[in-house]
């Protein structure tokens, strides 16, 4: 089972995880959706695709773009779609 938390909660949390590079992405329904917030910001992945980012906001208190997914990945990285992965912070252990 992965867990992430942040500020004393858990954001997100699945035995069905997708590991790349490193980053746990969770599936969209194992995350905590009433912590996140939209952002506007997004990257690029040379081989993953535009990644979009969230805000978590936990206790009052932001924590910008700790959050990001792939909602139309490269055809390479279609394992991810729409999962969400954690940095900036964000505790993962698994």
């Amino acid at each position: 089972m992965a867990i992430a938390r942040w500020n004393g909660e858990i954001i997100a949390e699945s035995e069905k995880t997708v590991v790349v590079e490193g980053n746990h992405y969770f599936p969209p329904e194992s995350v905590h959706a009433q912590y996140l917030r939209p952002s506007d910001t997004i990257s690029i992945c040379p081989w993953k695709g535009t990644a979009s980012y969230y805000t978590l906001h936990v206790k009052g208190e932001d924590n910008t773009d700790a959050a990001w997914f792939y909602a139309e990945p490269s055809a390479e990285a279609t394992n991810i779609k729409g999962h969400v992965a954690f940095w900036k912070g964000v505790e993962v252990s698994a």
